[in-house]
């Protein structure tokens, strides 16, 4: 495969996943590490990706960048029902209370799951999944309110802050832009930060839904430290330095 090739290869797989590894594109490519790494060096020369360790994130995922709502619907569809599935398992068939979800794509996947539980109170900020399960006829739910950023549909600021801290959810189900073992779990918005903060600090269990373009991926502001969290949902086991820090941490990892 000559060297242009491999490089539109790559530009596809970001495209679908928004992360790529140098040892899976190695052995997917049948080429050499070394090989890879001048790939990506090129391509992060013309403004197509990032470098980070271990592989390389779409040139949109700096620390402060936001893909919008209609963008994140469009990548990793597969993945996030997966994910959203196995969540919803670990609620467990006898599971009568409250979830708290937060705004986001996987959490989203995993409200389309909802209607039909009637035992399950929902609590949600996201003015896109309570439109959704109003629409599916769910009528167990509680929405917060707030300013509604276009970009990701959330509401946002101090009123919202102080809504969550006065709640005492049972399960939170929280999305993130990045998971690191250093950082822990990290946002590119400061409001939308200190939202899912509040919602950390006040669920008696929290469930992070985190594919595995997230992983050690540090975006601005940090909302969560590692032992903050109880459950990881995603759809490959962390290796190295994250799978380490998580265990340390006490966090379950469940794989979809």
């Amino acid at each position: 495969m000559y060297a242009t090739e491999r490089r539109e290869l790559i530009e596809r797989v970001l495209l679908d996943e928004a992360r790529v590894s140098v040892a899976e594109l190695a052995e997917r490519l049948g080429v050499t590490t070394e090989t890879v790494r001048r790939d990506l060096a090129v391509l992060e020369e013309h403004g197509v990706l990032r470098r980070v360790h271990g592989g390389a994130v779409a040139a949109d995922r700096g620390s402060a960048a936001e893909v919008d709502l209609r963008e994140r619907l469009r990548r990793g569809g597969p993945a996030k029902s997966a994910i959203a599935r196995r969540a919803l398992e670990g609620l467990g068939t006898g599971f009568t209370g409250s979830v708290l979800l937060d705004a986001g794509t996987t959490t989203g996947a995993l409200a389309d799951l909802l209607p039909g539980r009637s035992d399950v109170h929902v609590v949600t900020h996201s003015v896109v999944l309570a439109a959704g399960l109003t629409g599916a006829g769910y009528t167990e739910l509680t929405t917060i309110g707030g300013r509604i950023r276009g970009i990701t549909g959330a509401a946002v600021g101090a009123g919202t802050v102080v809504a969550i801290e006065s709640l005492r959810p049972d399960v939170a189900f929280v999305g993130a832009n990045g998971l690191s073992a250093a950082f822990g779990a990290s946002t590119p918005d400061p409001e939308e930060a200190d939202v899912k903060r509040a919602i950390v600090r006040a669920a008696r269990r929290v469930i992070l839904l985190a594919d595995r373009t997230k992983f050690e991926v540090e975006s601005l502001r940090r909302f969560a430290a590692l032992d903050e969290l109880d459950v990881l949902v995603t759809d490959e086991a962390p290796a190295g330095a994250l799978g380490e820090a998580l265990d340390a941490a006490d966090v379950e990892v469940w794989v979809a």
